[in-house]
């Protein structure tokens, strides 16, 4: 609480006068009390004298800078929180929103900004900047908006509340130390008969009859992939290691995120989709990254499923925002989408902090400057404040919304949280003029309090349909008499969308072992080891819909003209309804109670469905998975339950599901008929294809069309039949391949490989590039040769070093180094190649001259310090993602985290590659300081050349031939 910068308002604001000596002790339900009405006077004099650049800044930081701007002992505002989130170096986490630009960039850099995420696509940075910056950054004419930044959370249920006063959690070093010691656990007993406890397998597998589904119907995820996207996968390798995840899960590079509510989502899917391949990103860097991550699932890693278990606060309950518009993005390109429906309650359990409805005039001004009062009771009677529980009234977000378009606010509402006392604990009151969001949010204090109430006061405007949740708070009747109202549906944002699929939750197993609120009565339990059925009850906690929007999402009105609680568009959410409560094999989540649970297991059952039917339309596999849904609750369609839990039995008896074979081409092997060991122009060669059948039926009447767009490249001949390939097997054959004489050495032949079978997935294709030339044994070194740069700290742009490459040509092979003359864990040494507190937090990647990139480490170490004399090569034995804090100097040959040959396939090495390093966690530093490439070209005809050895390297510089 921010009680010493009082002086500051009354300064700021020429309100030198008495100090109110005692808070009035009582409140009228249907008037402010003088207290009250002085307060908010106070800060809406701040509103009504702001500049054209302080519009653009969040309320509560303009509020913050008033109050650290002056100095004077006064106690006008005695009990006001800016809510800006002040850190002890005067800085502030904020979302800036407007033209992203490499300027934009430079200039906030040179504020003393930390960049944190970019996204160009929606116009929006995050960044850590300095207080004192803000009214400079809001000021440019390419900035719109410089806001608090969005905050979000997972929908976990937690089993213990969290509490205030609760000892902090462990340490950035503390969970490296613990992830690396179960990592160990898990390697060391694989290789011991009787240790490893086997899988744990999630509880709704059995409860949504997945596990009898796959073997009646013989699918099991087969040709889809399924993603998800949270918090992290910080045990992404432990859970791989001990069996409950597969290898190859998709990460996109640099979206590994923080925590391991991801890696909990990614067991569920795999116990119910075992054969489904996997994707993640974080949602957690900005809330537009979390949009751009939604489009990179489906349009770069070509996901089929998506899930999510996030909600941002600003997401808008009447519109769709950028989230929810990526969402819409990626459905309206076959896709399907699955989201949390949220833990926020629901009415019929009592359990809701939320309340909408059409502004009703309570006729109570405010004060002397502008503003009336809302009228919660409505025709009931009059009263302008919305009490908040005292038993869930810990650090709870509250926010407002009013149903004009987004970025188009015309009418102007505040928002003010009072305690008992008529004192003023939090506001946000933005001014919206035209151009701005209609959205207010405040926050109760960390530690709670008793008799904490909301009011909405109308500023300046026309009335408009109102939303005010208090985000896992509870409105209540509080002890002086208020009454509390509430209205369904609190589900909002991108889980509302169209297409999206919000999932309640409903216990598979043991109840939630606490009560959400003293008094409450007993929380449901599930019905495993049996089934999901029709006396299945949801989760008291689950939260409920419908929901209504005004607007499209291009801000469109849906009803031209009507904008209250008559109008617009009512999505009936959540849709269905999934497990929660379940066991996987992450700490923390060794029961996964919440909405965040259950939305992987809906989706995992969505990738049966596909599995089965492959290209079924999304509309479709909707109407099977609502239209087979067992109803619950109230007879038909309910607010908190949807359409009812979902088995995956009934689904794909509905879709007619069938086991399908799925034969794709393997990597040739190519054997020159002149005996030589390479494919040489003018040879000719015999191609051995491999042909393997991955799915979960025969693959009958299989045939492979060979053919090569290589001009001169002959293949015969050009087709081969494989016949039937059971499941798992390999089919082989020989194909003859003839290189013209002029193929230019260097010049991949480019093979293509049609597979057909009989199945829904046939056909298959498949690429391949093989080398054309012998590979030169001469090894040419090239190093960056500039001084040492810094990795910016937490900075999703990073840092790139060039190393110019000339005289090779094409390359036959290529690795790359992080070289150094002296290693030791020395964070500040600089005979290291990469010195560097925490390697973990670092991703590098090497980008050609054509600009094709490869992901050399991505976030491996963990709490070791220093890179020095590591080669990185394709054909090392042990990938860099093997090691750990205990390995630090991190020394030695590995694999990269992507294959570096396909960097020189078909064009020249010659030109600037670039190394960029990107920190992607807080707290530790570094730099680049020496790093090579080595590249072995082709051996020309008629030239000698000396074969070279790679030994260490001397100095700082590159690894050398010797």
């Amino acid at each position: 609480m921010l009680t010493a910068g009082t002086a500051a308002l009354v300064t700021a604001l020429g309100l030198v006068g008495p100090p109110v000596a005692a808070a009035d002790t009582a409140q009228s339900p249907d008037a402010f009390s003088e207290n009250t009405i002085r307060q908010i006077e106070a800060l809406q004099s701040i509103k009504k004298s702001q500049t054209a650049s302080e519009s653009k800044v969040d309320s509560r930081l303009l509020v913050e800078q008033k109050l650290r701007a002056q100095r004077m002992s006064a106690s006008a505002v005695p009990a006001l929180g800016s809510g800006a989130n002040v850190s002890a170096a005067g800085t502030v986490l904020v979302d800036i929103r407007g033209q992203v630009s490499e300027e934009l960039l430079k200039s906030l850099r040179e504020s003393g900004a930390g960049i944190r995420a970019v996204s160009e696509h929606y116009g929006s940075v995050r960044a850590e900047v300095p207080l004192n910056a803000v009214p400079a950054i809001a000021g440019r004419s390419d900035v719109k908006r410089v806001e608090t930044a969005n905050e979000a959370f997972t929908a976990r249920q937690l089993a213990e509340p969290a509490s205030a006063g609760k000892a902090k959690g462990e340490s950035k070093e503390e969970k490296a130390a613990r992830i690396a010691d179960e990592l160990k656990k898990a390697v060391e007993a694989k290789g011991q008969v009787g240790v490893a406890a086997g899988p744990v397998t999630s509880e709704g597998d059995r409860a949504h009859n997945a596990d009898t589904a796959r073997q009646q119907f013989g699918v099991t995820g087969v040709g889809t992939k399924i993603c998800a996207l949270s918090d992290g996968v910080d045990s992404l390798a432990t859970s791989q290691a001990r069996g409950e995840l597969p290898p190859g899960v998709a990460v996109i590079p640099g979206q590994e995120g923080s925590g391991d509510e991801g890696t909990a989502m990614l067991e569920i899917i795999h116990d119910l989709a075992p054969n489904a391949s996997l994707g993640f990103a974080s949602a957690f860097n900005s809330d537009a990254s979390f949009a751009d991550n939604i489009r990179k699932l489906r349009f770069d890693a070509h996901c089929d499923v998506i899930v999510d278990d996030v909600l941002y606060f600003k997401e808008s309950p009447f519109q769709d925002w950028i989230i929810a518009q990526a969402v819409n993005d990626v459905t309206a390109n076959g896709a399907l989408y699955f989201s949390s429906a949220g833990n926020e309650g629901n009415v019929a359990n009592g359990t809701s902090g939320h309340w909408e409805g059409d502004f009703v005039d309570s006729g109570k001004g405010v004060g002397k400057f502008a503003g009336a009062a809302h009228n919660f009771a409505g025709a009931a009677g009059n009263q302008i404040f919305q009490p908040i529980s005292s038993a869930s009234s810990a650090g709870v977000p509250v926010t407002l919304f009013w149903s004009d378009p987004l970025g188009r606010a015309n009418n102007d509402y505040d928002l003010y949280l009072l305690n008992a006392a008529g004192n003023v604990v939090d506001l946000s009151q933005d001014v919206q003029t035209g151009t701005q969001d209609p959205y207010e949010r405040v926050d109760t204090p960390a530690a709670g309090g008793a008799g904490l109430r909301l009011a909405i006061v109308k500023f300046s405007g026309e009335g408009r349909y109102l939303s005010l949740s208090a985000l896992r708070g509870r409105f209540s009747d509080s002890a002086d008499g208020l009454k509390a109202y509430t209205k369904p549906g609190v589900t909002v944002g991108h889980s509302a969308a169209r297409d999206a699929f919000s999932v309640a939750a409903a216990p598979a197993a043991k109840a939630f072992p606490r009560a959400l609120e003293p008094g409450d009565p007993a929380n449901p339990a599930g019905p495993f080891p049996a089934a999901f059925g029709a006396t299945t009850k949801v989760e008291r906690f689950t939260s409920d819909g419908p929901r209504r929007m005004f607007y499209q999402a291009d801000g469109t009105p849906i009803t031209p003209g009507n904008v209250s609680g008559t109008g617009g568009e009512v999505r009936a959410k959540p849709d269905i309804t999934a497990a929660d409560g379940v066991s996987t094999s992450v700490t923390g989540f060794t029961t996964f109670y919440g909405t965040s649970a259950a939305a992987p297991h809906a989706a995992a059952i969505a990738g049966l469905v596909l599995s089965g039917n492959p290209g079924l339309p999304p509309a479709e596999v909707r109407a099977a998975l609502i239209d087979t849904a067992v109803d619950i609750l109230t007879p038909g369609r309910d607010d908190a339950s949807g359409a009812g839990v979902i088995l995956a039995d009934k689904v794909l008896a509905y879709t007619g599901a069938s086991p399908q074979p799925l034969a794709t081409a393997g990597q040739p092997t190519v054997t020159p008929a002149d005996g030589g060991s390479a494919l040489d122009p003018g040879d000719t060669a015999k191609v051995t294809l491999p042909v393997t059948n991955r799915g979960d039926g025969t693959a009958s009447s299989t045939s492979v069309v060979l053919t090569s767009p290589t001009p001169g490249v002959t293949v015969a001949p050009r087709s081969k039949s494989y016949g039937t390939i059971s499941p798992g097997q390999t089919g082989v054959n020989d194909f003859t391949i003839t290189v013209p004489t002029t193929q230019e050495l260097g010049v991949p032949v480019v093979l293509n490989a049609r597979v057909t079978f009989a199945g829904s997935f046939s056909p298959t294709t498949s690429t391949f590039s093989l080398p054309v030339g012998t590979p030169s044994p001469v090894t040419r070194n090239f190093a960056y040769a500039g001084d040492p740069v810094a990795i910016p700290d937490s900075d999703p742009t990073g840092v790139t070093v060039p190393i110019t490459v000339s005289g090779v040509g094409r390359a036959s092979k290529l690795t790359f180094s992080v070289d150094g003359a002296t290693c030791s864990t020395d964070e500040k040494s600089t005979t290291v190649g990469i010195n560097h507190s925490y390697v973990g937090d670092l991703i590098g990647t090497l980008t050609s001259p054509a600009g094709t990139k490869a992901t050399v480490f991505q976030r491996n170490g963990g709490s070791g310090n220093n890179l020095c004399q590591v080669v990185l090569a394709d054909n090392a034995a042990a990938p860099f993602s093997s090691v750990t804090a205990g390995n630090a100097p991190f020394t030695g040959t590995y694999r990269p985290a992507q294959a570096l040959g396909g960097l020189t396939v078909g064009t020249a090495a010659d030109g600037t590659w670039k190394f960029t390093a990107v920190d992607a966690a807080g707290g530790d530093t570094g730099s680049i300081r020496a790093i090579s490439l080595h590249i072995n070209g082709f051996v020309q005809p008629g030239v000698a050349e000396r074969p070279a050895s790679v030994g260490k390297s001397v100095g700082t510089g590159p690894v050398k031939p010797v």
